[in-house]
């Protein structure tokens, strides 16, 4: 038995409330993140590359997370850190947003022979783990940010095309779209304007959980030994140096490992207000 369009509409009442609660409290939290690491100069207590004679330290008034093995303060780390993991997250997610959003429209409009060279090619690559694949150009190119930033976009494209391609498969068959080819609109504008507006609200969900995903694959790759080299500090790099002294000085551990959490839940909980507040499943 069907639910009355009433209850339909409470529902979906509902459900775009909370959307738009989820999307404040994960907005603030971005807000509070992105704070913290554009200003991370001023906001670090001290320089993190400096070392004292105060190793391992606890937590105190002078250190709030303690110190690190040669003494560097844990937060100010922690806090510069950010800078860096953000900057080489955003900045690949972005690269593969780009090149996904071509892709995928080009895939999906235009379909036949194009269509399937498109998806093939992204199969090949889809195919394999992310953080196989990512492992193994890294290691290629060589650990730096443009080489870490070139490698998450790569690897999370094909993801995005997907996302892209699928919506635009259904929505070029809509009547305006029809209509509007009918009258002679060029395919060009005819997509900027009556497909990708469309299509623009599960992109933005996808590349909010990507984001969240590509923390976790950067960290993964820091950890490694495959990030930005020494002396800049980040997360995962982070991690990896304190993993041996844990039980000497666990803050070391559990500073850089809540800073993961809270980036990767802030884009989790992004989505999800989006996916509610843009009514995502409608777009079929």
């Amino acid at each position: 038995m069907q639910d009355s369009a009433p209850v339909v509409a409470a529902r979906k009442g509902a459900g775009i409330t909370q959307g738009w609660l989820l999307l404040g409290v994960g907005l603030a939290m971005l807000a509070a993140m992105l704070v913290l690491t554009i200003f991370a100069p001023l906001v670090a207590p001290y320089d993190p590359s400096v070392t004292s004679p105060d190793s391992l330290a606890p937590a105190s008034a002078a250190h709030w997370l303690g110190t690190d093995s040669i003494g560097r303060d844990v937060l100010s780390r922690l806090i510069v850190g950010g800078r860096t993991t953000l900057l080489i997250t955003v900045s690949a997610v972005l690269i593969a947003l780009v090149a996904g959003l071509i892709l995928g429209l080009a895939a999906g409009y235009l379909g036949g022979r194009t269509d399937e060279i498109i998806m093939r090619l992204l199969d090949v690559v889809f195919a394999f783990p992310v953080l196989l694949l990512a492992i193994a150009v890294v290691a290629a190119l060589g650990p730096s940010v443009p080489n870490l930033i070139l490698t998450i976009a790569i690897v999370y494209t094909p993801a995005m095309a997907r996302v892209v391609r699928a919506p635009v498969l259904s929505v070029k068959q809509w009547d305006h779209v029809e209509a509007a080819r009918s009258v002679g609109m060029s395919e060009m504008r005819l997509v900027l304007r009556h497909i990708l507006p469309i299509v623009v609200s599960p992109i933005l969900v996808a590349t909010s959980l990507t984001l969240s995903q590509t923390i976790f694959t950067v960290t993964a790759l820091s950890f490694l030994g495959l990030g930005p080299p020494p002396p800049d500090p980040n997360w995962g790099g982070m991690l990896s140096e304190a993993r041996q002294f844990m039980e000497l000085a666990p803050l070391t551990v559990v500073g850089p490992a809540l800073a993961i959490v809270f980036a990767t839940l802030t884009f989790i909980i992004i989505a999800n207000g989006l996916r509610e507040v843009l009514d995502v499943g409608s777009v079929r």
